[in-house]
Formats: C-alpha cells, sequence, structure tokens
C-alpha cells in the first residue's frame, strides 16, 4: 500500500465514484502529484450499495451535458482500463399513469429535445413490447431514452480508480482526515492518522461525511443521509436488455439483474438516518455496512410493485438493501470552490444519482480545480447557491427531507416547498399577509409572488395549465403600466464595497463604467476570462470611496463571493453585506412620481433626478436611498430604506397612491412585466456560458473606453467575427399554449436552440419566451436571426412564432425616462 506523501499538488478526500473521477480528471489534465486519501477503502461508503440506474435528463442543459459525457465515459472506460464495469446501454423507460403525468413526460421529451437527447413517446403497448414483465392497464402512456443505462457503481470507480493510478494518481487507503491546514484563507494541508500533507488544493468528495469534513475547514456543506431501501430478486426471465424503469406514479423503479430485478423507490415519508441525534456526526467506522431492513416501511413501495409487475408474487428475494444515501435540501448535487475558503473544493450530495453523475462531475470539478472557476455555468449544482441558513443542520434535516419525498413526485411549474418557513422576512409580512399575499421562498427570504384578491384562497393550485393566479397576476400586471404598483423587493441581496481603492477594484471587475461622480447609478455585469457574465447587478456611487451594489436574492453568496475574491491584490477595498440592514420598496407606474412627490422631501423632476441617478430623499420622515432605475419598464424608483423605517414608508406610499389605483404587487407580475421589456434574468437568460454580445447587452460594456477590465479580451476576440449564439425575444399567439422555459427553438424547420424563459405578457396579450439562436459553426447576426421562420416546440408539438431582437414593450425607453 502506498504511504502518505509530505505533500501534493492536490489531495482529494473520499474514494467514492465521485473521488476516483474527479482524480482520473485531474490527473489527465496534466495534474501531477495528485493524492487520493480514503479513510476505509475504495467504494466504502455508499457507492458500493448504490442501485446503478443511468439517467440522463435534467432540466439544466449544462447538467444533462455532464450526464450524456458519463455515458460516453462509460461506454470506453473498460477498454482502456481493463477493469469491467457493469456499462450497458439498454435505455430507460419512463411511464405514466395519468393526463398531468403525461403532460410532465411530453414536456421533459421536449427538453430533451432541446438538449439534443433522443427520447420517444410511446403508447402503453409500445412500452409492453420494451418492457414484457409489466402489467400496463392503468398506463396513459410511457417515454424512452435509447442512451440511458445502468452499471455497476463499485466496479466504475474502481475501473476510474485504475484510469488515475495508470495517470500518475497516488491512492493512500486506511487514512482518516483529521483536520484541514489554512493560512491567510486558503486551505494549504490536510491533516491525518497517518500524518500531514501540505498540498495547495484540497478536494472534499467525502460523500456523507463531506459534511463533517467540511466543518474540519469552517465549510458549510449542507447534506443528509437518508435510508434508501430496495431488492434484488431471484431471476424471473428479465433478458439482459431489458431497459431500467420509472413509475414515478407508483414511486418505484425497477433495473434487470442476472435475470431477476432490482426494485427500490422514494416514498414520501423518507426517513434520515441519524445515528447521533439531529445534530450528531456519522460514524468514522461505517464502511461496508447497511442498515437494519424496515420491512413496515418498505412495505407500500412493494404492494406498488406488485402492482407493476404481478410475476414477483412468485419470486423469491434474493437481497434486501437498506442503505443511507446522502441528499441535499434541494435535490441538486454540490460542485465548487467554497465561498468560505479558497482552493478548498466540495463534490458531494449526489441525491441517488451520483453513479449516473459520476464522470461529468468528476470532469467538471477537474476543470474547476484546474481553472480556478467553473468550465461552464454550472449554478444549478454550484455550492455557491446556498446561504447562512444552510449551516443550520435541523433546517436542513428538514428540507431534504421534503425534498427526497418530491424525487417522484409531479414537478409542477412554479411549485414552492413549503418546509423550514417562514425564515427570513421583511418587516412588512404579516403587513402583506394580511392583504392575501402568496408567498415563494428564496435563499430563506419569504418573498410575496402575488396577491389573492379578497375572498379567494391565497394559495397556488399546480398544474401545468393557467394556474389560478394567472388572473389576478395580470391585475397587478395592468396595474403597474396604467398606475401604479408597490414592490416588496427587501430580500434583494445589498453590499457595500468601500475604501480609497473602490473604484478601481470595481472598475477592474465590472464590464461597464463605474468610474462616476457620486450619484451615479450603473446597470452593470462582472464577467470570467472567457467573457460570460458571471454577476448582473447594479452599481450606485455613494462617495468618492463607496459604492452600494444590489444583487438578485438568490445570489448573494456567489456574487459576493466572485467579488472578494477578485479584488486586485494590494488594494484598499472591503466588501461588506449590508443585506439586512435595508428594506427595499419598488414603487412603479406612470403615477409613480405623483405618489413619490406626494411623501417626499425634493424635487423629483426628470431634470433633477434622471434614469440612472441615486438620491438621499426623506419619506415620511425617514431617510431613504432612491435608486431611479427599473426591472419592469416603467417610470419608477427602488427605495433602500433603513429596515425599521420601512413600515412608515409603505404606509405612506399606500396612502399617497390610493388616489391613483396603486396595488401590491409580486414577483410574478415582475416576470411577466420583464418579458415584455425583454429585461435578462441571471442564471436563465445570461449566464458564465453567455457573453454580453451574445446577450445583445454590447451596450452595457465599456470596450470603447481604453480600460482594462476583467474579460475585455474575450469580447474583444469575440466581436471581430461572428457570434455563436444571439439573444432573441419570440412570441407565440396561441392561447392555449403555456410557456416555461426549454421549449425547442426551429428556424426554417431545424432546431437552433431552447427557450430560457417563459411566460405570457398581459400588455401584449401573448405568450412571451427569450432564448438564443445558435450556430456555433457559420456564426449568427442579427440579419440572420430575423430572415428566418420560427416554430416553437411546446410538449412535443410545434407551434408558429415570431422573432425579436428588440423589446416588444416601449422599445424606445420613453416610459422609464418619462
Amino acid at each position: 500500500m502506498p504511504t502518505l506523501p509530505s505533500k501534493a499538488r492536490a489531495v482529494i478526500i473520499g474514494g467514492g465514484i465521485i473521488g476516483c473521477s474527479t482524480a482520473y480528471h485531474l490527473a489527465g489534465l496534466g495534474w501531477k502529484d495528485v493524492v487520493l486519501i480514503e479513510r476505509n477503502t475504495l467504494t466504502s461508503g455508499s457507492t458500493w450499495h448504490a442501485a446503478g440506474l443511468v439517467g440522463q435528463l435534467r432540466t439544466s442543459a449544462n447538467i444533462t451535458q455532464l450526464l450524456k459525457y458519463s455515458v460516453e465515459l462509460y461506454d470506453k472506460l473498460e477498454q482502456e482500463t481493463g477493469l469491467a464495469t457493469g456499462w450497458k446501454m439498454n435505455g430507460g423507460l419512463r411511464l405514466a399513469c395519468n393526463a398531468e403525468r403525461m403532460t410532465e413526460i411530453k414536456r421533459q421529451a421536449t427538453t430533451a429535445h432541446s438538449f439534443g437527447l433522443e427520447m420517444e413517446l410511446l403508447t402503453p403497448s409500445e412500452a409492453l413490447k420494451l418492457w414484457p414483465l409489466m402489467d400496463v392497464a392503468d398506463l396513459v402512456g410511457a417515454a424512452f431514452l435509447p442512451t440511458d443505462g445502468q452499471a455497476n457503481p463499485a466496479d466504475i470507480a474502481q475501473s476510474l480508480a485504475k484510469g488515475a493510478r495508470n495517470r500518475g494518481v497516488t491512492i493512500v487507503e486506511e487514512t482518516r482526515v483529521t483536520g484541514i491546514r489554512t493560512d491567510k484563507g486558503r486551505a494549504v494541508g490536510v491533516v491525518t492518522d497517518k500524518g500531514e500533507i501540505a498540498c495547495e488544493v484540497v478536494v472534499n468528495c467525502g460523500g456523507q461525511w463531506a459534511r463533517q469534513i467540511g466543518a474540519l475547514a469552517g465549510v458549510s456543506v449542507p447534506l443528509q443521509s437518508v435510508q434508501h431501501q430496495y431488492i434484488v430478486t431471484e431471476a424471473l426471465g428479465a433478458p439482459k436488455n431489458l431497459p431500467t424503469l420509472r413509475d414515478p406514479d407508483r414511486l418505484i423503479y425497477f433495473k434487470e439483474e442476472v435475470g431477476g430485478l432490482v426494485m427500490g423507490g422514494y416514498e414520501h415519508n423518507p426517513k434520515p438516518w441519524l445515528p447521533q441525534g439531529e445534530t450528531g456526526d456519522l460514524p468514522e467506522n461505517f464502511a461496508f455496512q447497511l442498515l437494519e431492513n424496515d420491512l413496515e416501511h418498505f412495505e407500500p413501495l412493494m404492494e406498488q410493485a406488485l402492482a407493476r409487475v404481478p410475476a414477483l408474487a412468485t419470486t423469491g428475494i434474493k437481497q434486501f438493501i437498506n442503505g443511507p444515501e446522502s441528499f441535499t435540501p434541494d435535490g441538486n448535487f454540490i460542485l465548487g470552490e467554497a465561498p468560505e475558503l479558497s482552493n478548498f473544493y466540495v463534490g458531494a450530495g449526489f441525491n441517488a444519482f451520483g453513479i449516473a453523475s459520476g464522470g461529468g462531475a468528476g470532469r467538471a470539478l477537474a476543470e474547476w480545480v484546474a481553472a480556478g472557476e467553473p468550465p461552464m455555468d454550472l449554478w444549478a449544482v454550484d455550492i455557491r447557491r446556498f446561504g447562512n441558513l444552510h449551516r443550520d443542520r435541523r433546517w436542513v434535516l428538514t428540507r431534504t427531507l421534503e425534498a427526497y419525498a418530491h424525487h417522484y413526485s409531479m414537478a409542477w411549474p412554479y411549485e414552492e416547498l413549503e418546509t423550514g418557513r417562514p425564515l427570513r422576512v421583511s418587516p412588512l409580512y404579516e403587513r402583506l399577509k394580511g392583504q392575501g399575499a402568496v408567498f415563494g421562498s428564496k435563499l430563506g427570504w419569504e418573498r410575496p409572488n402575488w396577491f389573492a384578491p379578497k375572498g379567494a384562497e391565497p394559495k397556488d393550485i399546480y398544474t401545468y395549465e393557467r394556474q389560478n393566479w394567472f388572473d389576478q397576476v395580470g391585475v397587478e400586471h395592468n396595474a403597474c403600466r396604467e398606475k401604479v404598483a408597490l414592490f416588496d423587493q427587501t430580500s434583494f441581496a445589498k453590499f457595500m464595497l468601500v475604501g480609497r481603492d473602490a473604484e478601481a477594484a470595481l472598475s477592474w471587475i465590472c464590464a461597464n463604467d463605474v468610474a462616476k461622480a457620486p450619484g451615479s447609478l450603473v446597470y452593470t455585469q462582472m464577467l470570467n476570462a472567457r467573457g460570460g457574465i458571471e454577476c448582473d447587478l447594479t452599481v450606485t456611487r455613494v462617495a468618492e470611496d463607496a459604492y452600494y451594489i444590489v444583487t438578485g436574492t438568490g445570489f448573494a453568496t456567489h456574487d459576493f463571493s466572485w467579488i472578494k475574491s477578485h479584488i486586485p491584490e494590494g488594494l484598499d477595498a472591503r466588501l461588506i453585506d449590508v443585506t439586512s440592514a435595508y428594506g427595499t420598496l419598488a414603487l412603479m407606474g406612470p403615477k409613480a412620481r405623483e405618489v413619490l412627490q406626494a411623501v417626499a422631501q425634493g424635487d423629483l423632476s426628470n431634470q433633477a433626478f434622471p434614469f440612472g441617478t441615486s438620491h438621499e430623499i426623506l419619506v415620511a420622515g425617514v431617510p431613504v436611498r432612491a435608486l431611479r432605475v427599473t426591472y419592469v419598464g416603467e417610470l419608477g424608483w427602488e427605495l433602500h430604506i433603513p429596515s425599521d423605517g420601512i413600515g412608515a414608508v409603505y404606509d405612506a406610499l399606500m396612502a399617497a397612491g390610493m388616489p391613483h389605483g396603486i396595488v401590491n404587487a409580486g414577483y410574478r407580475a415582475i416576470e411577466s412585466l420583464r418579458l415584455e421589456k425583454f429585461y435578462r434574468a441571471w442564471s436563465s437568460d445570461i449566464s458564465p456560458d453567455h457573453s454580453p454580445l451574445e446577450a445583445g447587452m454590447a451596450w452595457a460594456v465599456k470596450l470603447k473606453k481604453n480600460t482594462p477590465f476583467l474579460g475585455r479580451e474575450a469580447l474583444v476576440a469575440q466581436a471581430a467575427k461572428k457570434l455563436p449564439k444571439l439573444l432573441a425575444c419570440f412570441t407565440v399567439d396561441d392561447q392555449s399554449i403555456v410557456l416555461l422555459g426549454r421549449e425547442t427553438i426551429f428556424r426554417n424547420g431545424k432546431q437552433v436552440g431552447w427557450l430560457s424563459s417563459g411566460g405570457y405578457g398581459y400588455t401584449l396579450g401573448t405568450n412571451i419566451g427569450i432564448g438564443y439562436v445558435r450556430d456555433k459553426e457559420n456564426g449568427v447576426s442579427a440579419e440572420d436571426v430575423m430572415s428566418g421562420s420560427y416554430e416553437l416546440e411546446i410538449a412535443c408539438k410545434r407551434y408558429p412564432a415570431k422573432v425579436s431582437l428588440q423589446p416588444l414593450y416601449d422599445p424606445k425607453m420613453e416610459r422609464v425616462k418619462a
């Protein structure tokens, strides 16, 4: 057995499939001196007992691409290493037992087509031909992904480990990590029971123990171990090429194993694994062990399996497995550099699809380590999507069990999880709740999505058709367009950057020109070295040495981490999170000036207070930072108010607004309003994969100035040739359809992309979608986009669509500038 070296370039902790894959890929990128440490022996945590189904389709294009890469890797790995992997591409079948589930499957099939996956819709009789062991009496239909498959998880991990060794990786087993060495905010070494090892990078792939390993370094890794049970039956004549089967309405799955079946499921009442209580640690010596079988808990799943596969009634059970696996509060895995500690990376929390993710996630994590930034937009799994609330073990436990219970539930549009709420609330929470607010949750914040009228139940009713809030959101939308609306946006993340070099620091990080006089407000992106958009926010200069930065609620951790880590060394610039210090009210609409002027001291005219500026004003005796900016396309102000004064300001605005027809409005109205204005949303329409040029936002970049900024060289190179994609706006007049995002875009009959956002524009009376028209080989110009004939595929059916590169509403910004 290799001994522990005293130093390495990278130390990977954990010898499951993710650790082995990361080591394999990091060595493949040319990294020498990579050491993998395993507390027991390889695969001893949860990899060895994983069920091994490999599905590829996810709601994120890039996560789907990672899973597609896993399949490609597993297809050739045995040939490379000489070790069998048990991989077979036998396809994956998904069943629908009711009309709503069939609609979901049709939507999933369109998503698959958008992301380059083959997915066929089947009748019950066609499904039966593929899976002759099942009873199809209750089926409405099914879908088949021919490139899905199954693998032997332990064999895949061992094969990756051999490939890693062949590339020079040292694997040290039977070695327990007891500490992480840090210096000046960076990870610099690992302490083990066999000695210390100095290193440049630490990668935590500790599986269910990743939380405990993170805690050694002060890093939060929010995951929870949950009991997961399945059986392996005796042979019952299952053909070797039998596809994997997911039966979500019955909460169960199957795969073939030596002529028999593996059957498990995801119950609605999951049980956590808490060997030492809710906040206790997992035992270090738990390896190649299982938990006690819980037959009573498994019985409902068994009854569903017997109904689907009657032959199980006369088939023996060869093995009953109850193995704990790690799950996360949102059902997505955790990847990336920890915001708390530089050079400390995490790959964990794989929610029972670690085998499917193993190849792609290991590659992405290795590329992230090597480059110091993600190789693509990985926001769906980025560790920076979490916040302080995810440090609360009990909150993580409760929310993770709810997410697990949703594993096979209907994936309704706009669905909100309910546990662990309310947590963070605006001072107006109870007041708005009393006026019918229906809240959603974002990073622990309660935010009003819409307001139920008197007599209506303030509750979302989910469906794939128009939901119960549709008409009322139209009322809020129209009030904003025609009169005035008030939005509580207290949850915005707010930072101060202060210091004598604040301007120099932000001038380097921001793509737009922020070297303006105090009182100026600049909308800007922050770019990576590839020119991709990492942050999308507003920057207000409040003094020569101070800037006020406002960004989206869910991006608080991500954006704070990005800004802080990219302040050039040696500059006097300090970033401070002031989110909780200020509430935010957005007063928007053609009557906004009249309402605000009635309660504010100061001149609010266009001459005194133009668009894109900020002033300190007094409202109802409260000092307010007023920003003349909009995300809805109307005259208005964002009012940033000391938290203890927001109630007084709200009451004053509502009283002054009564003669003008003021209404409370929520985030669903903001969404419809911004779609009409073709305003982009970060993490969907714009992301690290998209540059401002591709997103049609060259106007927000200081390329004409001779000022260096991060990403400039990439944009200069991109501007010299045709762009590979261009963001466009689409409308579909057919009132019977609902756009949600991920619908496939066809231009002149050829697939060219998918929608990144979708919704309805009440002023225009039409369905609106936003998406990139793509042609990597030949490039895309504005003329190309506008010359085509378009269709959108929605739930496997095509509908004619119109295209625009300009905002559909007020393209000249006359209403915004009033």
